[in-house]
């Protein structure tokens, strides 16, 4: 059986407030109540650095067990430092997270749009002395990377190493299923900032959604697990989208409609 985790990239969304969020919900409620209607989430704030214990802490504790945390690298081992001598602070961040035990997920490292194959070696040597016990999945944002001998150079180096190759709907590149692992990671991500509200759903997706669908099948027998994530700039507001992808794969949804406290009279 795999197991699907299916969320949104993020949670924190003040549009949210009122279609999503009871009006009046405290932000530091937020994530226990998306659990309530989502397994998983991506977050996206590690990208900007190792997040403190305390935070690690509150999102373990808010959270059911069964609920999966995927987390983006920080910026300054991918792109400030575009992988070199990178192995000490992902060690740092491993350890920050590693609190999180079973609710930690996959850990994207998503490499700079101009990050080329040109830079194949150092983002192979990077791989091969990543800690093991950690599920990884790289996300590739320049189409050097998809093309021939070098894709196929890619996929080899990523099975050997157990590390997925993330599949992204994102502009130019090519909406394809790559399986290198035991596991499929999924974004669909859309042209940034091309919606001016997160609050509702501007663009039916189904078909295109049928189509990953329609990759994801032959796959689905050698894997144990698909994660897959939905950005607000994907169609307009990722929860909604992201409940049409699970009926389409054939999950239960839960409706998306903010708590409503009873009346005591």
């Amino acid at each position: 059986m795999v197991a699907w985790h299916l969320g949104t990239m993020g949670f924190a969304y003040k549009q949210w407030v009122g279609p999503f969020y009871p009006a009046g919900m405290a932000s530091t409620k937020f994530l226990s109540h998306y659990s309530t209607l989502f397994d998983a989430v991506e977050i996206d704030s590690t990208f900007y650095g190792t997040p403190r214990a305390t935070a690690v802490a509150k999102w373990t504790a808010v959270t059911p067990p069964h609920f999966k945390f995927c987390l983006k690298t920080p910026r300054a081992i991918t792109h400030d430092l575009r992988l070199h001598d990178g192995l000490a602070p992902m060690g740092d961040f491993l350890a920050a997270i590693e609190p999180l035990g079973d609710k930690l997920g996959v850990i994207l490292i998503q490499l700079p749009p101009d990050f080329t194959s040109a830079e194949q070696d150092s983002l192979f040597a990077f791989l091969a002395q990543l800690p093991t016990g950690f599920r990884y999945a790289v996300e590739f944002r320049h189409d050097s990377w998809v093309m021939g001998e070098v894709a196929e150079v890619t996929a080899v180096a990523l099975t050997k190493h157990n590390i997925g190759w993330a599949s992204t709907d994102y502009i130019h590149l090519p909406k394809q299923v790559h399986r290198t692992t035991d596991f499929i990671y999924l974004r669909f991500i859309g042209p940034h900032g091309q919606y001016a509200t997160k609050d509702r759903e501007l663009v039916d997706k189904t078909p295109i959604l049928q189509d990953w669908y329609a990759q994801l099948k032959p796959h689905l027998e050698d894997i144990t697990a698909v994660y897959g994530f939905f950005n607000n700039d994907y169609s307009g507001h990722s929860p909604t989208t992201c409940n049409r992808f699970k009926q389409i794969v054939g999950l239960n949804t839960e409706e998306i409609r903010p708590y409503q406290q009873q009346r005591l009279f």
